[in-house]
């Protein structure tokens, strides 16, 4: 099969496409014959070799040189073959999910069961490989993490990436009061997807317009916002959630106040979000695709940054 490969740590170019042994599913996983898969900021972390959270992202992604040689989380397709321990999937399923560890830039991806399901039937093969981990990190911020209400007042950062335009529709879900904030150019997105009010951050700060919130939510990470500096923007009992990893390590100094997310990618949630797919409520934003054999330029383009939405990777695959 055909896969996109790097045997250094490095910069896109370290990317290569190279046929490779197809995979064989073990007795609890899925092999997917992956239609699209997309990219994310944890791709990036492997590629380059970076190391975050006090190594452990060199602990997974290898030391010297890549554990894993494929990248790619997330995937969807129709599933090849499945593992002898499998019950809820078969051969020529349309599904969508995420594997703990990569292998998604490639012909072929196998995925353990329990990480995979049926794809929104509503969905183009692109829209649904956008989903899986970036709507996974929203659903742990904003439903797993914290119980929203309606009337409660909700504040995301960072709302026009892969992660913010899934989080401004899941807290729509519960409440109407939703900010986004994001630059010029992005605001009728942020609208479009529920955003009762946008911020422009080109041209405001939100922490220093007197607005307070319960929830404030930092799409973004990378430390361009911190618990410190969003206090007076939090109600006295108001949350502070990071994708900053690095803030598990501090929530106890702030009590509870401060919740970092190992966000789960699983059945369970991934049919709550086919749901309410299927019911209109939660779309993706894909803001371009490349083909597979261009995934160096795809890695490129995500790190200039201010996306609007997924960067998608499709496979062509569907003989």
């Amino acid at each position: 099969m055909k896969a996109i490969v790097y045997e250094e740590f490095g910069n896109p170019d370290v990317l290569e496409l190279k046929e490779v042994e197809k995979p064989v599913p073990k007795d609890n996983e899925v092999l997917i014959k992956v239609h699209a898969t997309s990219v994310n900021a944890i791709d990036m972390i492997f590629r380059s070799g970076a190391t975050l959270l006090f190594g452990v992202t060199k602990l997974m992604a290898g030391f010297r040189k890549p554990k894993a040689k494929i990248l790619g989380f997330d995937a969807s397709g129709e599933v090849d073959s499945v593992g002898k321990k499998v019950t809820k999937f078969k051969k020529g399923d349309l599904v969508y999910g995420a594997a703990q560890f990569p292998g998604g830039n490639a012909e072929y991806f196998r995925i353990p069961e329990e990480r995979v399901a049926l794809k929104p039937t509503n969905m183009t093969y692109e829209e649904a490989a956008a989903v899986p981990d970036a709507a996974c990190v929203a659903y742990s911020a904003l439903i797993d993490k914290v119980s929203i209400q309606e009337g409660q007042k909700v504040l995301i950062y960072g709302a026009s990436g892969g992660v913010g335009t899934y989080a401004i529709q899941v807290a729509k879900l519960f409440t109407t009061e939703v900010t986004a904030v994001c630059s010029t150019d992005k605001i009728s997105n942020a609208k479009v997807l529920g955003a009762k009010e946008v911020i422009d951050y080109t041209k405001e700060d939100f922490r220093k317009n007197g607005q307070v919130y319960d929830f404030i939510f930092d799409a973004v990470g990378r430390k361009k916002i911190a618990y410190s500096d969003c206090k007076k923007s939090l109600t006295k009992k108001g949350i502070f959630v990071t994708v900053d990893l690095e803030a598990v390590l501090f929530k106890y100094m702030f009590k509870k106040r401060v919740i970092g997310i190992f966000a789960p990618v699983n059945t369970e949630i991934l049919d709550f979000l086919r749901e309410q797919i299927e019911a209109e409520k939660i779309k993706s934003i894909v803001e371009k695709t490349f083909p597979l054999s261009e995934t160096a330029d795809a890695h490129r383009y995500y790190e200039k940054g201010h996306l609007k939405g997924k960067i998608v990777i499709v496979v062509t695959n569907r003989e």
